[in-house]
Parts: C-alpha cells; structure tokens; sequence
C-alpha cells in the first residue's frame, strides 16, 4: 500500500497556485504541512465548507481502535489507505460529501518487491499536481485523513500488484467533494497518464 508520497519543493510554486490549476477560488492561505509525507505527518488537504473550498492540514492516518492480544486491552492501528469502501465504518463518512477531501500530490511511491527499503516512484505524467481521492474525520488528535485504494493499473500492478491510491481527474474534483455518491470513482487512473520518476 502507499504510505509514502510528495509534494516536492521544487514544485512549490505550483501547490501555491493550485487555485489555477483546480479551477476554484482557494481564498484561504496555504497551512503549514510536510513536503515529504508518511503516516501520521501533516499533509495538505482540500475540503468544501459552504460551497468554499479550503485548504487544511491534517495528520494522515485515521485511527481505529482495535481489541489487544491480551484481554481488556486494545491497540490504536492508524488507516492510511481505505480498500474496504462497504465497511460501515468508512462507507458512513463516504456518504457525507462534508467528509471528502482532496489530497494533493506530485508523485507517490510502492516499496520495490525483493528490494528492502528501496522504493518506485509514480507521477501524473501531464499534471504537476495531482489528488487523491480522501476522506476525513476529526479524532482526540485533531483533524485526520486517509486516502481511497482500488485496484492497480498495468504501471504500478507489477511493483504493487495488490492497490494503487485512488487518482482523480481534475474534472471529478466536484463530483467528489460534492456527489451524493462518488464511491464509483474509486477506479485506477490510466496507466498511459502516468509515468515512473527517479
């Protein structure tokens, strides 16, 4: 699963005018978030208050209390990537467009298979920025995010062959973040918009 992807700062003129490249009007100055994101950092996100779309920065990672080993104990495991879209636990924040979110990247990374901690790197060919389909939620840590997985396209399949992050196309950032059902955009992006980076 992807818990590693960037927003690279020598793209940082481009996140800074992303308004342009989405199309609305992001009146909100950018937060403070990690450049270099991995589970639990604070990440940039896009979410809709009143028909206004803010950007926010949230930890990435939702956390689920799990039942421990041991009994009357339990274990706090932080979701990053959410496959299981009929779980009632994800599908009721899915079915509330208020809960969606953009999740805005340059490039994510899939651990190379048989290679340690050595990783492939995965970019929108045409896009300097591109989103991830998200969903959020507050918690006891603040404001928290994870971000939509379905099945990989032939690029990423043979380093990653079980997920890849759900990539939305710019003209399904609305349908998104506002649909009363969006969950069928939880398809892979096309393989032939996207390359592998170094």
């Amino acid at each position: 699963m992807c818990n590693h992807y960037a927003n690279d700062p020598e793209i940082q003129a481009e996140l800074s005018t992303w308004r342009e490249y989405i199309g609305w009007s992001l009146k909100a100055p950018l937060p403070d978030f990690d450049r270099d994101v991995w589970p639990k950092r604070q990440a940039l996100v896009v979410r809709s208050v009143d028909g206004e779309r803010i950007p926010d920065a949230m930890s990435w990672g939702v956390p689920i209390t799990l039942p421990g080993k041991r009994e009357g104990t339990t274990v706090t495991k932080r979701v990053t990537n959410v496959r299981n879209l009929s779980s009632p636990f994800w599908r009721s924040m899915l079915a509330k467009p208020a809960q969606r979110c953009l999740v805005p990247f340059t490039r994510f990374a899939e651990p190379k298979p048989n290679a340690g901690r050595e990783e492939v790197w995965f970019r929108v060919s045409a896009a300097p920025v591109a989103a991830f389909a998200g969903i959020w939620r507050p918690s006891d840590e603040g404001d928290v995010f994870a971000f939509l997985t379905c099945e990989p396209n032939p690029l990423v399949a043979p380093i990653h062959p079980k997920a890849m992050p759900v990539i939305l196309q710019p003209e399904d950032y609305q349908r998104w973040l506002d649909g009363d059902d969006a969950t069928e955009l939880a398809q892979p992006f096309p393989s032939q918009l996207m390359e592998i980076v170094t």
